[in-house]
């Protein structure tokens, strides 16, 4: 049962745990650091859903690249 859970929510139960792991350290100081670990959870969350879906990299590095040497062709 655990190893079918983990296969199809391991990414989002990865990227939560992240995101509470790093949360953790603003959580002492007060209420506008635990907005802020509610986002790094939330950016975990939707990494780790973005991985479960298996849509690919989160950034289009081919593109991003064939857009930058387009844009600014190597010097000679």
């Amino acid at each position: 049962m655990w190893k079918i859970w983990w296969e199809t929510y391991g990414g989002r139960a990865g990227g939560v745990a992240a995101g509470l792991l790093c949360g953790l350290i603003y959580l002492i100081s007060g209420f506008w650091d635990m907005l802020f670990c509610a986002l790094l959870v939330g950016i975990g969350y939707g990494i780790g859903k973005h991985k479960d879906e298996k849509r690919g990299p989160l950034l289009p590095w081919d593109r991003l690249v064939s857009w930058l040497t387009d844009r600014w062709p190597p010097s000679r």
